[in-house]
């Protein structure tokens, strides 16, 4: 088990499209993207939900309610202070039977005070994922579309898993847009 190389993550993207749009280098115009050494850096969309207090909901991952974010679709956004932000990525990935992976906000927006959150993408999760972008200054926070939010490292195993994300029909299965909390 460890780590999977630039020329790991190069094969299978290019072999079993595990990455949609692959970007084979890192780019480093403004936020940088794109494949590292031992990651990928992937990109923000222009797709965003910021959350909002204006209906006074309460957050409740069992009965959760759309009104508590409104939807924008921008270059860049404020996200509030001490709030966050939903997003979803450019790439989208099919992550193979034998891997898992651990995402990292960027140093960039770390050093700012923004912390980007995904869960692990399970081994044959396969969409595009949803991002969470928590700003916990008393500032607001821009965070710009199209460039790199946060990287992705890649856990091979040393055997295959007995059940994967895609043989228990995960709940997040096949994500194509931002995606709010499910309890089915």
């Amino acid at each position: 088990m460890g780590v999977k190389s630039d020329n790991w993550i190069k094969r299978m993207s290019q072999k079993h499209a595990m990455i949609r749009p692959f970007t084979p280098k890192q780019i480093k115009k403004g936020i940088s993207y794109g494949l590292s050494s031992y990651g990928y850096d992937i990109r923000v969309s222009e797709e965003f939900k910021i959350f909002t207090n204006v209906n006074s909901s309460i957050i409740d991952p069992k009965n959760f309610n759309p009104e508590s974010f409104i939807d924008v679709k921008a270059k860049s956004i404020l996200v509030p202070p001490n709030s966050f932000a939903l997003a979803r990525t450019i790439e989208y990935f099919k992550i193979p039977r034998d891997v898992i992976t651990i995402c990292l906000g960027k140093s960039t927006y770390a050093r700012c005070g923004i912390i980007v959150n995904v869960t692990p993408f399970e081994p044959e999760w396969e969409g595009y994922a949803t991002l969470e972008i928590s700003n916990t200054t008393p500032l607001p926070a821009r965070i710009y579309a199209n460039e790199g939010i946060a990287q992705i490292l890649f856990i091979g195993a040393d055997e295959i898993c007995k059940v994967s994300y895609k043989d228990k029909k995960g709940k997040y299965q096949g994500q194509k847009s931002i995606t709010l909390p499910r309890t089915i």
